[in-house]
């Protein structure tokens, strides 16, 4: 029976972190996924290739559509292979899992492969796979991630109803679309589709898109995504979908039950969120405790309510982000290794990769106004930075939120091209504690898009020099 300081279930990015670092620190470490391939559902069938199927789609619409044509850049017919476009998501996919595979070698992080179980503290067995059998470890940290969600009476089959997992395989551009929730993944691949020549409709419970987002932000990036062909119905239930010959027929009803009507269409996207993915670890059996949302509750140190059992990533509280799950695994290896590992959870930025980009980071203005914490706002429009008036990307704008009293930055939220770049700037600032004042008084180049950053903060003191 093989024995390991350390086995980490799950091998994506906060499983594959963990076990580099844990193997970094001088353990003997083993990460055991039930896929062929590592990265989990990030690098497989989540984050990378959908932003590789969103750069595509971008590039595909624009030149379809004529978007190039005031810089001079025409085309005669375009004709999309989505085969093709499929193969390269797919290249991409392998490249990067293969990456972490020479990681692995190269840490000497040994890979096992098969559906892991708990037995008992110290000890887990793979029940399937090719690796099939019983280890031992001194600790052992759950990262197995996330599945998709649905709703009662919507079963996903990955043909006509499916989730994100489906969405990103499908074989031919569906006549009409319907995205069931309108949170990040379900407008990104809405996104996607409708650049290819879908009818994109999205349905959503509540009278808003973007649950937790800055409302104002929300607000903008929806009379954006309806400029480029999305349509939204809002403040609407969905009762039912069910599979026909032709596509799926969906029952729908106002919020308040009333109303009652029927929608079909060719495919329908389930994206209304994702939980902990826990179900074949056996920790009813062990005693592991659960909040009410199924997932794992761990104390400062990650560590479950049973000895030498610990959990990170999108099992445990917090966004389920990959980013988020990376800073777990490298705070929880090195706070078993007696370091002083630590996350800091109010600056996990959050980042929409459609066309604008939509980025958030800290407080938004509703929830200082809910906390009565007097504020300062600061705004600047990327029609106003001469980078962005030179390569077409003026929507949006750099929205900075700052305390009243102290001028400290509390929240930041970006919408526009790149966003999701330019926050990064706000938050290594956000870390240190920065005010407004630092981040306007630092010298940006010119002409770049992170100088609207510092126009937004010259802003909140109303002395932005470009409007």
């Amino acid at each position: 029976m093989s024995h390991f300081d350390l086995i980490v279930i799950g091998a994506g990015p906060g499983g594959y972190v963990a076990a580099i670092r844990a193997a970094q620190l001088g353990m003997k470490v083993a990460c055991v996924d039930k896929r062929e391939t590592l990265g989990g559902t990030c690098l497989n069938v989540g984050c990378i290739p959908s932003k590789a199927l969103l750069n595509t789609s971008e590039k595909y619409a624009d030149a379809a559509n004529g978007h190039l044509d005031h810089m001079g850049i025409s085309f005669g017919k375009v004709a999309l292979d989505l085969e093709a476009m499929m193969a390269s998501k797919d290249k991409i996919v392998k490249t990067l899992t293969g990456g972490i595979e020479m990681l692995f070698k190269k840490n000497k992080v040994t890979r096992l492969t098969g559906t892991a179980k708990i037995t008992k503290s110290g000890e887990v067995t793979l029940t399937d796979g090719a690796d099939k059998g019983t280890y031992q470890a001194d600790k052992i940290l759950i990262a197995s991630g996330s599945v998709p969600t649905s709703l009662p009476n919507v079963e996903i089959d990955e043909t006509k109803i499916v989730s994100s997992t489906g969405a990103l395989t499908l074989t031919k551009v569906p006549k009409k679309m319907v995205v069931i929730g309108a949170g990040y993944i379900g407008l990104e691949m809405g996104c996607v589709w409708s650049r290819l020549g879908a009818e994109v409709e999205v349905i959503e419970y509540l009278p808003r898109i973007l649950p937790g987002m800055d409302s104002e932000v929300a607000t903008k990036f929806k009379s954006l995504m309806q400029k480029q062909g999305l349509t939204f119905t809002l403040s609407t239930a969905v009762k039912s979908a069910k599979a026909t010959a032709k596509g799926v027929t969906l029952t729908l009803a106002d919020a308040d039950g009333s109303n009652e009507r029927d929608l079909a269409c060719d495919v329908a996207l389930v994206s209304v969120g994702r939980k902990a993915a826990t179900e074949a670890l056996g920790l009813d059996k062990l005693g592991v405790a659960l909040n009410e949302r199924g997932q794992i509750l761990v104390d400062e140190d990650f560590e479950t309510n049973i000895s030498g059992i610990y959990a990170i990533g999108d099992v445990i509280e917090g966004p389920m982000l990959a980013h988020k799950a990376e800073e777990d695994g490298v705070a929880a290896v090195e706070i078993m290794a007696g370091m002083a590992g630590h996350v800091d959870y109010d600056h996990v930025p959050g980042i929409v990769y459609t066309s604008p980009e939509v980025a958030t980071l800290g407080m938004t203005e509703e929830a200082l106004k809910d906390a009565g914490i007097d504020y300062k706002k600061g705004s600047f429009p990327f029609m106003a930075n001469s980078r962005a008036k030179a390569t077409g990307h003026t929507d949006g704008f750099v929205k900075m939120l700052a305390c009243a009293k102290t001028d400290k930055v509390l929240g930041v939220h970006i919408i526009g091209h790149e966003a999701g770049t330019l926050i990064h700037e706000c938050a290594t600032a956000m870390a240190f504690g920065a005010s407004s004042e630092d981040i306007a008084r630092t010298c940006h180049g010119h002409p770049t898009m992170n100088e609207a950053v510092k126009e937004a903060a010259l802003a909140v003191d109303g002395r932005a020099i470009h409007i």
